[in-house]
């Protein structure tokens, strides 16, 4: 009689034998084979009555679109989530000097739309610095005369906000005995928030930073309001040259689920690797 066997690897276990073919059964209800038909005769329709001579013409731009989309999305995170750390980690520690403006900082990027805060960036802070001589003889004048290190600094710091609040909910839910145990232990501060504090607080966040990493990426056509050519930039563009409207936005609806995908398939991967367990 074949029985159910269960493997084990490092950070999964999996089904196999009879036992994946009985999920598999499980999966493949009547409503999701419904869906799947309905879906594949959508793109069915899409590709067969819409027009699409216009990709092979701007695959170069759209591949340079992505491109920049992902960078801006990695960058802003990475820099903003070192941010975030201390953001919330003063608010629940102190001193009062420090953790008053980082709990203001986040009020403020939480309460003000970012696209408010993008174009006061580039259209307020960006128009000062052509009147600086000192700015513009430097070096910094080649970065600061183009659009893109602004769209940077307003998705580094909406991130920093946001992420900060999360961070400080994480930080303060760890359990106090077990940074007791570590002072007991004899392990110093810096050593308790390097080892103990900020894992648990990164592994108890890390599901709500994964929603934020997706709203992170919702947020970047922001950019193309300050002619930052990102993906939407693209498509836009495609808009005005064609005068198509559903293909092309069909297509960016088509990008965007897709790196919404790689990036969920990233978030679980790291929460199954991550050796931190427990409430």
């Amino acid at each position: 009689m074949a029985t159910e066997t269960l493997e084990t690897t490092p950070g999964m276990s999996r089904l196999t034998g009879p036992a994946r073919a009985g999920a598999l059964r499980r999966w493949w209800q009547p409503h999701r084979i419904v869906l799947v038909l309905v879906a594949t005769v959508l793109v069915v329709l899409m590709i067969t009555t819409m027009r699409w001579d216009w990709l092979p013409k701007y695959s170069d731009r759209l591949l340079l679109g992505a491109w920049r989309t992902v960078w801006l999305l990695a960058l802003s995170v990475v820099i903003g989530f070192l941010f975030a750390v201390p953001l919330g980690f003063v608010q629940v520690t102190g001193p009062k000097f420090l953790a008053w403006p980082a709990r203001g900082f986040c009020t403020l990027i939480r309460g003000t739309p970012l696209l408010l805060q993008l174009w006061l960036l580039y259209f307020g802070l960006g128009s000062l610095f052509p009147h600086m001589p000192a700015i513009r003889h430097s070096f910094l004048w080649d970065y600061l005369r183009l659009s893109w290190p602004y769209g940077l600094l307003a998705l580094t710091l909406s991130f920093a906000g946001y992420e900060g609040e999360v961070m400080r909910g994480a930080f303060a839910g760890v359990p106090r005995g077990e940074l007791e145990a570590a002072r007991a232990f004899g392990m110093g501060r810096f050593t308790t928030l390097r080892r103990i504090w900020l894992p648990r607080a990164f592994y108890r966040a890390l599901p709500t930073l994964g929603g934020e990493v997706i709203m992170q990426l919702k947020s970047t056509p922001l950019v193309a309001t300050i002619t930052v050519v990102d993906v939407y930039g693209v498509i836009a563009q495609v808009r005005q040259d064609t005068y198509l409207v559903y293909s092309p936005l069909i297509f960016l609806a088509f990008v965007y689920m897709c790196l919404t995908g790689v990036l969920v398939l990233l978030v679980r991967l790291l929460e199954s690797r991550m050796p931190v367990r427990g409430a």
